[in-house]
């Protein structure tokens, strides 16, 4: 009888602010790339309702942009965009993570905003999907730092997610004990449970693998295994050529996922497709581990010290200046709240809006081509809070 093993999918999802808008002027085709790639994942999956299982991380901004009226209606003929976000509330094959509004490295923003970033999500969340309950977070790209755990734990999340490769075991535990059962990490009073990526399986994913490889990668890796193993596999969703591509039985779904539910066997082992929180019913958490600081491998960076997105002097002064414009919005927010009357109250709140859209992770990630996006945030912000009583800036 096949040795069972279960397989937790999660893909990440995330456009910035603005951003497809502008790609339909300028790349109208990448933009029905990244719509299409969407939108094919419900389709794919009707017929396997039993047995299909997705972990979906969406950002804010790209729930807002789904769900804004010009947008839909400007991309009609594309993707129906009412459509997918109601197919997206299909929890037999969807479970939806919670994560930041505008997608920013949380460890390397400050912690005042951190919490509002956490809290937007969860209300255009609770909108866009018709519920309260959020089991799992996505750190936006698997930025983590052990002082996230009581803001997330606050939030009411079971489960975070990090990359293997910034796992450290305070428990002993073999190799494979790491990767694929869940633990538990600490910081002062609050705990919250791990669960790990499989970096290498991840790096298959996102550029292309078969389920012959697959099913003898993970019968390999988790043959030491006294339990059933969670081997979980994360990547972006809606970025690089296999998740786009448009052609017939040649992208994600057709040649690798939909041949997975068919044939999820190779008589030694059975991939069973599992929603994490379903997992976590069954088997408890095994013993303690330490996330380091740190990120999930980039196309060219491994995460370690965030260097996509800090490694030119560029990034740097852009990073100083979001800080200190954090803590000049703060201090002057909080100095003339309670005098504010009538318009001045939504200027506060714009104010607000553009210091943290400022924060958003590819404003960095494009090493200094998007910095100035950055840039220009904090100047809405600036301009805004100039206009309030005492806002002169």
């Amino acid at each position: 009888m096949p040795r069972i093993i279960n397989h937790a999918l999660v893909l990440n999802l995330h456009q910035p602010l603005g951003n497809l808008e502008l790609l339909l002027d300028t790349n109208e085709w990448e933009a029905k790339e990244i719509l299409w790639s969407m939108d094919r994942m419900p389709r794919k999956l009707w017929a396997y309702e039993d047995r299909a299982r997705v972990h979906l991380s969406l950002s804010g901004t790209l729930l807002q942009t789904l769900k804004d009226k010009l947008f839909q209606e400007r991309v009609y003929g594309i993707v129906q965009c009412g459509d997918l976000l109601w197919h997206l509330q299909n929890e037999k094959i969807f479970d939806i993570l919670g994560t930041g509004y505008f997608h920013p490295v949380l460890p390397l923003i400050p912690k005042i905003d951190c919490d509002e970033q956490l809290e937007r999500w969860r209300g255009i969340g609770e909108e866009v999907f018709s519920r309260n309950e959020f089991s799992g977070f996505w750190p936006p790209e698997m930025s983590f730092s052990m002082e996230l755990i009581p803001l997330i734990k606050k939030m009411g999340y079971q489960y975070v997610l990090v990359d293997s490769n910034n796992v450290e075991a305070v428990t002993d535990m073999s190799w494979a004990e790491l990767r694929y059962r869940p633990h538990v990490a600490k910081f002062g009073g609050d705990e919250i449970i791990v669960v790990v990526r499989d970096r290498d399986l991840s790096d298959a994913q996102e550029s292309g693998m078969d389920v012959g490889w697959f099913l003898s990668e993970v019968e390999a890796r988790t043959k030491d295994c006294d339990f059933v193993p969670l081997v979980t596999t994360c990547t972006d969703g809606d970025n690089g050529g296999w998740f786009r591509n448009t052609t017939e039985n040649s992208n994600y779904w057709d040649c690798f996922y939909e041949k997975l539910l068919q044939n999820s066997s190779n008589g030694n082992v059975e991939v069973e497709p599992i929603f994490i929180k379903d997992y976590l019913k069954d088997n408890e958490p095994f013993g303690e581990v330490r996330i380091d600081t740190a990120a999930w491998n980039t196309g060219w960076h491994h995460g370690k010290g965030f260097l996509q997105w800090t490694g030119s002097q560029v990034q740097k002064e852009a990073l100083t200046r979001l800080e200190q414009a954090s803590a000049m919005f703060h201090d002057r927010a909080n100095s003339i709240r309670d005098s504010l009357v009538g318009d001045e109250v939504h200027l506060l709140a714009e104010a607000h809006f553009y210091m943290l859209k400022a924060q958003t992770s590819c404003h960095f990630f494009w090493g200094e081509s998007w910095v100035h996006y950055c840039h220009e945030d904090i100047d809405r912000m600036e301009a805004l809070l100039s206009k309030l009583p005492n806002g002169r800036v």
